[in-house]
């Protein structure tokens, strides 16, 4: 294992609450796995963030850059995003 370092937090009380109910559940052993728990998917989440931005928003990006004639204009993006939404809430009725 890894050598541990210990630090002191400070947190809301709703944030302390929610770590002791993950405790009292039984869910985590200790206030330390919740917090170590939150960490793994906080780097997790940074870690897909910057996969998207590196994979698809730089590429796209970039591919504007060199051809702005594929391009969108600002309504007609909005217009398709509209679209697509009223076809997800009509297919949920």
């Amino acid at each position: 294992m890894s050598k541990i370092d210990k630090r002191t937090i400070s947190l809301p009380a709703e944030q302390a609450a929610y770590i002791d109910e993950m405790v009292r559940s039984g869910n985590y052993a200790s206030a330390s796995e919740v917090v170590r728990a939150g960490l793994r998917a906080l780097r997790e989440r940074d870690e897909a963030v910057e996969r998207w931005l590196r994979d698809d928003v730089a590429p796209a990006y970039d591919a504007m850059k060199a051809d702005p004639s594929k391009a969108m204009d600002v309504e007609a993006a909005f217009a398709r995003v509209r679209a697509r939404h009223a076809a997800r809430v009509k297919g949920q009725a």
